[in-house]
């Protein structure tokens, strides 16, 4: 029985669990310009569907910089959220600034 309620709370847990802070997400500009499959870009996978890209956050970077990084190889962005925390408007002007 101990068993069992210990499963019940894991499968209960796991959306939570799968929406880690560690996560990273962000909007390319240009759905065109995301590429097929995955992209690795310091050390993280980021894969595309249409303009809305993903990845597990994992090098201890400022967000600010992961951002410049991610753009200079995908392009531009409307959105960028790093570790959980989106960057504001003003920060994503300065990320998408050549």
């Amino acid at each position: 029985m101990r068993a069992l309620i210990i499963a019940a709370v894991m499968f209960a847990a796991a959306p939570a669990l799968a929406q880690s802070p560690a996560e990273t997400a962000l909007t390319l500009a240009d759905a065109v310009s995301a590429p097929a499959g995955t992209t690795i870009i310091d050390g993280a996978a980021w894969r595309c569907e249409g303009a809305v890209c993903t990845a597990a956050a994992r090098a201890s970077q400022p967000a600010s910089r992961a951002c410049r990084r991610v753009v200079a190889r995908l392009g531009k962005v409307t959105a960028f959220s790093y570790k959980g925390t989106a960057l504001t408007a003003a920060e994503l002007a300065v990320c998408n600034a050549d």
